[in-house]
């Protein structure tokens, strides 16, 4: 089958067949692909749909699970994550995304789980750590009576061993790493990524507890605690370091956040452990050894006649969860306490891609209550969905086996949960009468939805990306000759077409603005619904997420963009509206704070007013005791600092008297 064939007969744009081609299909050993799209698709849906031999399925009804998965796969109704993709089928058959790992307070614990995060990114699924429980920089090791490294030091052998591994030549390593705001290296680790080239393959998220949110708006001090003795090992003013925090974010989008307390709010199997930390992106969150295998929806794909098909939503969600528990059946873990974490939890996350492409269909904002009441009342049918076909897959094969003591353990958890918060689509009574069938039959999945950001899954299936707004609707693009040729989104330019104002010029226009607010020629009400990622303001970036997170059992992986002109009070009341909305975690980006970023506006029209970057030395951060003044050890600037801690912001350098 050629190229364009599969083009054709599967409706893969051209840049799909191309990301396939590079990093998805079979190859020789002379690195010529040897299957097409068809036969990458048919492999996969295969595979998964063998996972039915284990619960005495018939080869026949396979057969017609595996049409039923390919169906949906190739129609873009649905795609599981990219390591389901590369590897079904294949020799490594590793399948999962997402892994969490313990990074344990001693040397040779540290150094077994560098091994083993090795082994995960050779096997092409992502890592997160929390780097919480290793003792502060400077503390002693009473088995050598020298002192610690600390975190920080220790993060960089992770970063050193991602970089010499390749994940099975298609993706290189991606590390979350989180650090409890109540640890005595949190200034260093703040600071860590002030420099955008060190830790490159980390991103990093500060795990802010509830009590530090609580010391932050009464701008009151908090206990730092040493992890490895609990005792207090001295105190900072919240808003102060909560300060450093934004202005990390606003010069280089790091640290992110975390609501550590908010996700274990939500752990389903809090006698089983706490939640410590995340997948690289965010939308994860999982006990020690846990690892998650994730599918989106395509949402654009949805849409009929203008409406939500909410009759093939429910089809798709319903197959979605099978193929995502029969992942789990079929799966080959890259180590023996994973494999046991998965089959006890079972945790699976099925999230939404093409949302953005659902509203323009629908002629819906992305910055409007109309938005975010549609938003909820999709995620709701979904969450309803998934719950339904997870007890369907119990009643026929089990319920995940950490089901007592488990948050399902118990009479009309789901009715409590969403009792009074319908979106319209799903009753209390419903979601009682689910709570009745899991105290009957149980239930298969400690977790069935996550929201994450779909890179190339959402190329292949022509989507926008997780539930982020387009970031443009037009862009030029350089073909190999030198010509220039638009590229426009096919939603848009179908609209501008009925709506008599399309044109290349009004097209090449709107490319250089990056958004068609300013442009000539288009009305109002086209304007009020293409709204691009920095049309968007911050508060309904956060409304949006919130919207989903309601209902998605793990989190959601989104960012808040900002324009280049953004101040660090708007990212900081940013982060406070996320808390207030109860989100487990945010992402912000400002326009330009880094030299290199993967996507860019052709013509950045609030670049003069750019506000700049100050050279100056913060006061002290823990101010327990008399201030004196101290010359930094790194650039030799003046410090005023009490006992405890301090920063330096003109070179980074932090550290504790």
């Amino acid at each position: 089958m050629t190229d364009t064939t599969c083009m054709e007969e599967l409706e893969l744009s051209e840049n799909a067949v191309k990301v396939l081609e590079k990093r998805y299909l079979k190859r020789n050993k002379d690195g010529k692909c040897v299957e097409t799209p068809a036969d990458m698709f048919r492999r996969v849906a295969d595979t998964i749909a063998s996972g039915d031999l284990q619960f005495g399925k018939s080869q026949a009804e396979v057969k017609e699970l595996s049409d039923r998965f390919y169906k949906f796969i190739t129609n873009r109704y649905f795609m599981p994550n990219s390591p389901t993709l590369m590897n079904a089928g294949r020799e490594l058959g590793q399948l999962a995304a997402c892994f969490v790992l313990p990074v344990e307070d001693s040397l040779e614990g540290i150094f077994e789980t560098v091994k083993n995060t090795a082994l995960i990114h050779k096997s092409g699924g992502g890592t997160g750590f929390s780097f919480s429980r290793l003792r502060a920089k400077n503390s002693v090791v009473r088995s050598t009576m020298g002192v610690s490294s600390g975190p920080v030091s220790f993060m960089e052998v992770f970063n050193a061993a991602t970089e010499a591994v390749k994940q099975g030549g298609t993706r290189r390593g991606a590390n979350m790493g989180i650090l409890r705001v109540d640890h005595p290296d949190i200034l260093e680790f703040i600071n860590c990524k002030n420099d955008t080239s060190k830790l490159t393959n980390f991103n990093i998220s500060v795990a802010l507890t509830d009590k530090f949110m609580e010391a932050v708006k009464n701008n009151t001090d908090y206990e730092l605690i040493a992890p490895n003795t609990g005792e207090v090992a001295g105190k900072m003013n919240a808003r102060e370091v909560f300060n450093l925090i934004v202005d990390g974010a606003w010069k280089t989008g790091e640290p992110g956040i975390i609501f550590i307390d908010k996700m274990n709010a939500d752990n389903p199997t809090p006698l089983i452990g706490e939640i410590e930390s995340t997948n690289p992106c965010g939308e994860v969150p999982l006990l020690a050894y846990e690892a998650c295998n994730l599918g989106s929806i395509n949402l654009g794909r949805m849409v009929e006649n203008g409406a939500v098909n909410w009759d093939l939503l429910a089809k798709t969600t319903r197959t979605a969860i099978r193929f995502l528990d029969n992942v789990i059946a079929v799966n080959n873990y890259p180590l023996p306490q994973i494999s046991e974490m998965v089959q006890n939890n079972r945790k699976i996350g099925l999230g939404v891609m093409g949302w953005a492409d659902m509203l323009m269909k629908m002629g819906i904002s992305y910055a409007s209550e109309e938005g975010t009441k549609l938003a909820s009342e999709v995620m709701e049918f979904i969450d309803y969905e998934s719950k339904c076909e997870s007890i369907e897959l119990s009643k026929e094969r089990g319920r995940f086996n950490n089901f007592k003591g488990s948050v399902y353990d118990g009479k009309n958890f789901l009715y409590n949960k969403y009792k009074g918060k319908s979106a319209g689509k799903v009753s209390d009574e419903q979601w009682r009468e689910l709570d009745s069938e899991i105290e009957k039959y149980g239930i298969r999945n400690a977790t069935t939805t996550c929201i994450a950001p779909t890179g190339t899954i959402s190329m292949i299936a022509s989507a926008s990306g997780g539930v982020e707004p387009l970031f443009g609707l037009v862009f030029m693009r350089n073909v190999m000759d030198g010509t220039e040729m638009l590229e426009v989104n096919p939603i848009f330019k179908d609209y501008a077409v009925k709506h008599g104002f399309y044109s290349d010029a009004v097209m090449k226009q709107i490319s250089e603005e990056g958004t068609i607010a300013h442009v000539n020629g288009v009305d109002e009400v086209s304007k009020h619904i293409f709204v691009t990622a920095h049309d968007v303001s911050p508060y309904w970036h956060v409304k949006m997420q919130a919207a989903f997170q309601l209902h998605t059992d793990n989190a959601v992986s989104k960012t808040v963009n900002f324009v280049e002109s953004a101040s660090r009070e708007d990212i900081m009341e940013t982060y406070v509206l996320a808390y207030e909305n109860n989100l487990k975690g945010i992402t912000v980006y400002r326009n330009n704070c880094r030299p290199i970023q993967p996507m860019n506006l052709t013509k950045k029209t609030e670049d003069k007013k750019t506000e700049p970057v100050e050279e100056k030395v913060e006061e002290e951060y823990n101010p327990t005791g008399e201030v004196k003044t101290i010359k930094c050890p790194e650039c030799g600037n003046e410090i005023q600092m009490a006992e405890g801690c301090f920063i330096c912001l003109k070179c980074g350098y932090s550290g504790c008297s």
